[in-house]
């Protein structure tokens, strides 16, 4: 049971991290990020080291993806454009 949640917990990690090298809207990258973030702090409970799944949660997921939406917010890329906007 355990290897089927580090190897879908590292599948998610590598899709994730792949659709941040490929998606063309900032706040869907940021999303994306996140994502990355919460799977390895699953991958850390499963290595039986909830503090450090715990700070990643928490500071990886949580902190840095509300400082990353933000600052698109502060440059103004934060917008989503439509067919409509081009």
């Amino acid at each position: 049971m355990l290897v089927w949640v580090v190897l879908i917990s590292v599948v998610v990690m590598l899709v994730a991290a792949v659709a941040v090298l490929f998606l063309k809207d900032f706040l869907a990258v940021t999303a994306a990020a996140s994502v990355v973030s919460l799977a390895l702090s699953v991958l850390f409970v499963a290595l039986q080291a909830p503090d450090v799944a715990l700070a990643e949660a928490a500071v990886g997921a949580g902190v840095s993806s509300v400082i990353f939406a933000l600052t698109l917010r502060r440059v103004g890329l934060w917008k989503l454009e439509t067919k409509k906007d081009k």
